[in-house]
């Protein structure tokens, strides 16, 4: 895969909720390229294109992250951080999608400027819906903003 060509950035851990979440979104024709982090570490490498993604350059960000908040080495939320603290990925739109019914995992997402928070829904059908109405929104319906007179998804080919 290109990663130059990313649309999506999908962190999580769980095999299973990766699966569902790229089988609706191909299912709905909504992305041509996903990333796959299994980790907040991974993520963060990829996003800052370093370590073994040193190769790739900021002029091509995906076009949202969806996030999961539990996760090895570096937690959702420490990667919502540092994503929105950073003036070359604070405009990425960030999407919580996690299990959590936890008020406080809630506040501090948006405290941490998270674009929106999901939780995951058990059952099948409401998991893809879920994820079809995300990806038409950010992906079709969302205008992203410009930065220094370029827009962000410049270069992407959209």
């Amino acid at each position: 895969m290109n990663t130059d060509e990313v649309d999506i950035l999908l962190v999580d851990d769980s095999q299973d909720d990766v699966d569902l979440t790229l089988h609706a979104l191909r299912a709905e024709k909504l992305a041509n390229h996903v990333f796959i982090a299994r980790d907040g570490e991974e993520a963060l490498d990829f996003l800052f294109c370093s370590g073994p993604h040193a190769q790739r350059s900021f002029d091509h960000p995906p076009k949202l992250v969806l996030l999961d908040l539990k996760m090895p080495k570096v937690d959702g939320l420490q990667v919502l951080k540092q994503i929105k603290a950073d003036p070359r990925t604070r405009t990425i739109p960030v999407v919580l999608m996690t299990s959590s019914r936890e008020e406080r995992d809630m506040a501090s997402g948006y405290d941490l400027g998270v674009n929106s928070y999901i939780q995951k829904p058990v059952d099948f059908s409401e998991f893809r819906k879920v994820v079809k109405l995300l990806g038409l929104y950010w992906l079709v319906t969302n205008r992203p903003p410009v930065n220094n007179g370029k827009s962000q998804t410049a270069g992407q080919g959209s």
